[in-house]
């Protein structure tokens, strides 16, 4: 798979711009603050809906604009398509498929698959939960599309419920007649995300356990495990990440959920929060005995980091067809081991975009395009260009 066009219209710095891409290593170079980042982050949102740097969507929009449009034409074992998304200030977002309106936004996941690697990565190990579970989600998600919609159900069903309990929490009068409907929702989906966390963290295991050895071979073995919010009530062996997942798993988890949900009612009523459910999950992440987070060096923690990402890509490839792989200035970030073991990853990849304020700090075996990114002054602002190509 690989990138051939890509196309922005007032998205963060720039203004207007279209870059035609080929296959193998592109560099975009250039000072930081000129754009280039922006770059990857709008094929990573055609990748996953969601940025890698902001929360909402509003920083998308270059300043002063109501909208901004994002395009793609993505070559997958040689079919063309053509993906867009439009974001528009205080109003729904808009997608097409080949100049098509979609109904659905998330009808374009899965048309271009994408790994991003970026400082913004040492989250992964240091960071809350909530950045592992958005890592699992997202990568599900890029593997099997059809979960986004699961977890806009399930996102709708957790608020609508804890609303629910907020309001009992402040009042006893409040009509609790409904909870045990919402109970249902949330377990029939959230069952459904979990038994596929549980699946990805299974197959990403060994891709992420040989990562980390190659990194840091000095280091202490790396081993993950799934923390869920299910207790005791769980069968132990659905945590075992050796366990090869079954067809009726989701059915077990519902039943386990909506089991917990009625243990646990009336602290959620008395604290007006749900406790229980896939957002209240996590990756745990080891070195040896000790969990990364607040044990592992700044070193093991970039090893860590990139290790997930490599795990990310490998799984990805063996899935049928090469992710675009991107590195976000991170090649400056890493000693010289961790650059080889990225390189000889990027080495082979189909397509390989890369970020740098510095042309030196890509290693030179990669042998990249180079794409000169520049900004300059006008009457809107700053806006970034592309100056040159070689």
């Amino acid at each position: 798979m690989y990138v051939r066009a890509l196309s922005l219209h007032d998205f963060r710095s720039w203004d207007k711009v279209g870059i035609e891409l080929q296959p193998g290593r592109t560099v975009f170079l250039g000072s930081n603050g000129n754009g280039k980042t922006n770059l990857l982050e709008a094929l990573g949102y055609l990748s996953t809906l969601s940025s890698h740097r902001v929360a909402s969507e509003a920083p998308l929009i270059r300043t002063g604009m109501s909208k901004s449009l994002i395009g793609a034409t993505v070559v997958n074992l040689g079919r063309e398509l053509t993906i867009d998304v439009e974001l528009n200030q205080g109003l729904a977002n808009r997608a097409r498929i080949n100049r098509s309106p979609a109904r659905r936004t998330r009808e374009i996941l899965g048309i271009l698959r994408t790994v991003l690697f970026s400082p913004e990565d040492l989250a992964l190990v240091r960071g809350d939960p909530g950045e592992r579970r958005r890592f699992l989600d997202e990568l599900s998600t890029t593997r099997l599309p059809r979960l986004a919609a699961v977890r806009s159900d399930y996102d709708r069903v957790l608020r609508q419920r804890s609303a629910l309990l907020k309001t009992a929490a402040r009042s006893r009068r409040a009509d609790l007649g409904t909870l045990d409907v919402w109970d249902g929702h949330l377990a029939a989906h959230g069952s459904i995300l979990v038994a596929e966390r549980l699946k990805l963290v299974h197959e990403l295991a060994p891709y992420l356990i040989e990562a980390y050895r190659s990194i840091a071979p000095e280091s202490r073995p790396s081993s993950v495990r799934y923390k869920s919010s299910l207790g005791d009530s769980l069968p132990p062996e659905f945590l075992d990440i050796a366990r090869e997942p079954v067809r009726d798993d989701a059915e077990v988890l519902e039943a386990v959920f909506l089991q917990e949900l009625a243990t646990v009612r009336s602290k959620e009523i008395e604290r007006g929060v749900c406790l229980v459910g896939p957002h209240r999950d996590d990756l745990e992440l080891y070195l040896g005995s000790e969990p990364a987070k607040g044990f592992a060096s700044h070193g093991e923690s970039w090893s860590y980091a990139l290790s997930l990402r490599l795990a990310s890509y490998e799984l990805l490839r063996a899935d049928g067809s090469d992710p675009v792989l991107m590195l976000d200035d991170v090649f400056a970030e890493l000693d010289r081991r961790r650059r080889s073991a990225l390189a000889s990853v990027a080495a082979d990849a189909e397509q390989v975009l890369i970020t740098a304020a510095v042309g030196d700090d890509v290693p030179a075996e990669l042998e990249a395009d180079i794409v000169e990114v520049s900004t300059e002054q006008t009457d809107l602002g700053r806006v970034s260009r592309v100056v040159s190509t070689s």
